[in-house]
């Protein structure tokens, strides 16, 4: 029998409490070559990150995880010119890649790291991040515990494992022996969560002075923060709230439809609501939006204004939703018949216990509402972008039938869908994210000087996202037969070269295994 896991109301009443079980770690690497003396990516067009467009052929040299030098190698169509290559060095490395296109490593800035109610293993949800040129995550609760979690970032960092680098964010107040009901304790508890490590804090919320002084004393010491404002707290403190003590990132939407009300403080939750009744929870919040300031407001424009003069980020995590607004098409996505496994296919039917999965009576009103809600909601996403705001790309995979790696890259897609360029999409899931997490110097573009962290793929991102998807995008030839194209060819983290499509096989196999293993075959809820 599944564990019941009301996971919000979990953190934000019991953060107190030991973290719930732990999921296996990743094994010991045995993919990826490298890093190299020398690695020259030879003939590539390159979309750097920076908002740049594309420019290519270019020769790109990594010298162990660095990246040296960027060169110019001709025109596009025109035959390059050997003299103006980068010369290989002896017993250095080089890739063909002529035609193909390069990327920044994309950045997942709501990557949670399984759970033992999901059934997943480290190994199988870093390798779909990485077959999805994903090399950065931020863990947004460190939910299998901040000394797992920083195990795992470690052995990372130091290429042990075949992992994205990992930011561990511990949710606020976690293994608190009491309850955090003081500023004083607030502070203590921020101050010893840095000591042991933590790059930062998820928030859900507290008492208004906790959180002020949380905040302030996380930024004081230099970490960063995040937070789901959920509703158990949101009408006594909200994003702007957030924002003025010190937040660097509100995570989803909750929060901010409340700083935008203009005609009450509390959202019209029906009388026989229940927030711990998830189909109560999600279903009322599909009406938010419409309850908030309409766009481009007086107050509307006032509470952009000033989380943009604040370099506020959002992190809208779209792609969590998606199913909200078309269910069918969530639960149909070709990729759960060959990547998910049967746990988390099972973790994702409708559940009176399992987090997420709230399709107790879920249908054409629900789907309406939330399509209106997406349309507004995008409408501030946008704006807040198009006024200089910051906007990254997060996943929260894992849950309401979003699987690790392929819900991210539905997350670019429906950034796009709001209006974003597809090279302002890039930037998000690269630059942008490298910058909220502190990390720009080092990650986030393909800049002389950065780390080499890649990814390479054959079609062209751009004029398709979904070729970003590990199985690609269809295409038909011009003999009228159907291919994929596309799928990421290479990610290369630290100037470590991985196979995507092997990391991706391997990650069918342990499904497979699974499936064998338990004879499950995966059958739409319902049906017999």
């Amino acid at each position: 029998m599944r564990q019941k896991l009301q996971f919000l109301s979990l953190f934000v009443c019991l953060a107190f409490t030991a973290v719930r079980a732990q999921i296996p770690k990743a094994p010991e690497k045995k993919e990826g070559d490298g890093p190299y003396t020398q690695l020259i990516i030879r003939g590539v067009t390159l979309i750097n990150g920076t908002g740049a467009p594309p420019f290519g052929p270019v020769d790109i040299v990594v010298e162990q995880n660095r990246i040296v030098q960027i060169q110019t190698v001709g025109s596009p169509g025109a035959a390059i010119d050997p003299a103006r290559r980068p010369v290989l060095k002896q017993g250095g490395k080089e890739l063909n890649c002529e035609g193909m296109y390069v990327l920044p490593g994309l950045i997942d800035m709501h990557g949670h790291i399984g759970g033992k109610e999901q059934g997943t293993p480290a190994e199988y949800v870093f390798k779909l991040w990485m077959a999805h040129g994903i090399t950065t995550i931020r863990d947004p609760s460190a939910g299998n515990g901040l000394d797992w979690t920083l195990d795992e970032k470690q052995k990372s960092a130091a290429n042990l494992i075949t992992a994205p680098r990992i930011y561990a964010y511990t949710v606020f107040g976690q293994s608190s022996k009491t309850p955090i009901t003081t500023a004083d304790q607030a502070r203590a508890w921020v101050q010893e969560n840095a000591r042991k490590g933590a790059d930062g804090i998820k928030f859900f919320g507290a008492r208004p002075e906790v959180m002020d002084a949380a905040l302030r004393e996380n930024k004081k010491l230099g970490l960063r923060s995040c937070c789901h404002h959920a509703q158990l707290d949101v009408a006594r403190w909200n994003v702007l709230n957030s924002a003025r003590a010190g937040l660097t990132s509100m995570e989803h939407w909750y929060g901010l439809p409340e700083a935008l009300f203009t005609d009450k403080t509390i959202q019209q939750y029906p009388l026989d609501y229940n927030y711990n009744n998830e189909q109560d929870r999600f279903e009322e919040a599909g009406k938010l939006w419409k309850q908030a300031a309409a766009p481009y407001s007086e107050h509307w424009n006032k509470v952009m204004n000033e989380l943009l003069s604040l370099d506020f980020t959002l992190d809208p995590t779209f792609n969590i939703y998606d199913a909200n607004r078309d269910l069918q098409r969530a639960r149909r996505a070709e990729w759960h018949e060959w990547y998910t496994l049967p746990s988390l296919w099972q973790f994702y039917e409708p559940s009176r216990q399992s987090h997420g999965s709230y399709w107790h009576h879920w249908g054409t009103e629900q789907e309406v509402e939330w399509k209106n809600n997406y349309r507004l909601w995008m409408t501030f996403v946008n704006e807040y972008k198009n006024r200089g705001g910051r906007v990254t790309a997060g996943s929260d995979n894992g849950f309401i039938y979003e699987t690790y790696g392929f819900g991210y890259i539905r997350e670019l897609e429906l950034l796009r869908e709001a209006g974003f360029h597809p090279l302002e999409v890039i930037r998000s899931a690269t630059l942008y994210g490298a910058q909220a997490l502190g990390a720009d110097k080092e990650i986030g573009s393909v800049e002389t000087g950065k780390l080499a962290d890649l990814v390479v793929i054959d079609a062209n991102p751009l004029q398709n996202l979904q070729v970003l998807y590990g199985t690609g995008a269809i295409t038909l030839t011009k003999e009228n037969k159907v291919v994929r194209s596309g799928g990421v060819l290479y990610t290369i983290k630290d100037g470590i070269v991985y196979n995507a499509k092997q990391l991706l096989a391997d990650v069918k196999a342990m499904v497979d295994a699974e499936k064998q293993k338990t004879g499950w075959q995966l059958k739409q809820p319902g049906m017999q």
